[in-house]
């Protein structure tokens, strides 16, 4: 209505604009010449005054009547806190009924377990439960505090001083939970403005943290170092304001998506190159990879001192929990009062702490354990070399086995029906606990699903034959369809 209104009022302002443009219309009034354009000028300003203050709703001159009031209320429909719940997302993982080692219970029976990701074998481990008892009796539970807040125990300061020195940096930082870790380092680094170059198979914890950062996100192929070179010429090459900005490279040491080791070598030599920085994720290569377990650095043989950032989570090598943040001391420094998942929540439990200073003492005296594990790992990878439909798309020193389809579907859900059928037989019919990678609807991960077997350095011989007979029977008859 209004708009009607304003187009019949400009049509006659430019009718009188025309009258009053005509030479009798000219005046001049107290010294001023008045022409057509003017008058017309101050009666359209006058015409946006009266719309600009009329009430643009009129309320009814009979008020509702309570049944009126009453019917308007029921069809009122609000509109959902989430979308409709799928039968795939109604599925319930199995539950576990003791310690999650390498056998475990389920249902009341006992299973061997390739889904845990107890790399050391350290869950029941005698000395650390040991330390774990004696911080419970000294401790208690937990710390009721964040760090900054009376938070901030003994215990906590050996952790990151033990941390610190097994990796060869000037300090550490810990974290309340594993996964927040990453998540909260990134944005206290990371701000509008920035830019960020990442791979496209990060997992979810790292996506979430650059989505937090607020920064320019540009991703480059997964494990493709030749698509990491050229993105990061493209943003430099003739970009003298990208020389002004902070500039960032974030990468997994082992990705969690798909067990492939990132080429830490050639990624120090671009980072150098393009004078970006690099911010590492360790959850998966600490305690794995290098001839003591200290990651893709002692692997790789780079100076622990060109990577700017190296974060962890504890809850895999270490079977703890709680995360780190090794680097410099300005590095952690900075941490301590702009990193949120540090700032905010409550520190990490005493007993915890203990335990993961027990589980670096364990892993630093007994290097035989990385042994054990590269054993067991590559007496998988013989068991599965001819599984029918599935092919090994991991790193051979990866503790993850990642199986995926030889041929898809043609959808990621397929495919996942797939792999959850292999799975859910081969815990029915051989007592073998294994998981396909099920993604959340936040997860913007695009790699292929598969099979993710976590390799223990506490798995015997006889575990690994049977989840390799196993799964090569269960794979023959479900796939052969398919194939």
């Amino acid at each position: 209505m209004a708009s009607a209104v304003m187009n019949m009022t400009t049509a006659a302002l430019d009718w009188v604009s025309v009258a009053f443009d005509a030479p009798l219309a000219r005046a001049v009034v107290f010294g001023v010449h008045i022409d057509g354009h003017l008058v017309v000028e101050v009666l359209l300003v006058a015409v946006i005054l009266f719309q600009l203050t009329r009430k643009s709703y009129k309320p009814p001159k009979k008020p509702l009547t309570e049944k009126e009031i009453d019917d308007l209320c029921e069809e009122w429909v609000p509109e959902p806190l989430h979308p409709s719940i799928s039968e795939d997302m109604k599925a319930e993982p199995p539950t576990l009924e003791s310690a999650a080692g390498p056998h475990t219970i389920i249902d009341g029976k006992e299973v061997v377990n390739f889904a845990s990701a107890n790399y050391l074998g350290l869950i029941g481990n005698e000395k650390i439960i040991d330390s774990c008892v004696s911080s419970l009796e000294k401790y208690g539970v937990g710390s009721c505090g964040p760090r900054g807040f009376y938070g901030t125990i003994d215990v906590h300061l050996d952790c990151e001083e033990r941390i610190a020195k097994f990796m060869g940096t000037p300090d550490s930082i810990l974290y309340s939970y594993g996964i927040s870790t990453i998540f909260s380092v990134i944005p206290a680094f990371c701000k509008k403005g920035d830019i960020i170059v990442a791979d496209e198979g990060v997992h979810w914890g790292v996506q979430n943290g650059l989505h937090l950062s607020r920064s320019t996100v540009v991703y480059f192929k997964h494990n493709d170092m030749k698509s990491l070179e050229n993105t990061l010429e493209k943003l430099t090459r003739g970009n003298k304001q990208a020389e002004k900005i902070r500039r960032y490279i974030v990468v997994e040491a082992v990705y969690q998506n798909s067990g492939q080791i990132a080429p830490l070598d050639e990624i120090v030599q671009l980072k150098e190159k393009y004078h970006f920085r690099v911010i590492l994720d360790e959850s998966h290569s600490f305690g794995v990879l290098g001839n003591s377990g200290r990651g893709l650095a002692e692997y790789y043989g780079v100076p622990v001192e060109k990577i700017d950032i190296i974060t962890a989570g504890m809850g895999n090598a270490l079977a703890t929990d709680g995360g780190f943040c090794t680097g410099s001391v300005r590095v952690v420094d900075h941490q301590r009062l702009s990193s949120s998942g540090y700032v905010f929540s409550a520190s990490l439990p005493p007993f915890l702490a203990s335990a993961a200073v027990s589980a670096v003492n364990y892993l630093e005296g007994n290097p035989s354990v990385l042994t054990s594990l590269r054993s067991n790992i590559a007496l998988l990878w013989k068991g599965l070399s001819d599984v029918p439909g599935l092919t090994i798309g991991s790193h051979p020193l990866s503790a993850i086995v990642f199986l995926k389809l030889k041929k898809s579907t043609g959808s990621s859900k397929g495919d996942l029906e797939l792999l959850n059928n292999i799975a859910d037989r081969m815990l029915k019919e051989d007592s073998v606990f294994i998981v396909s990678t099920k993604r959340s609807v936040l997860d913007k991960c695009r790699l292929p699903v598969g099979i993710r077997l976590f390799v223990s350095a506490g798995h015997s011989e006889s575990d690994i034959r049977k989840v390799s007979d196993s799964l090569r029977r269960v794979a023959t008859t479900t796939l052969a369809e398919h194939l």
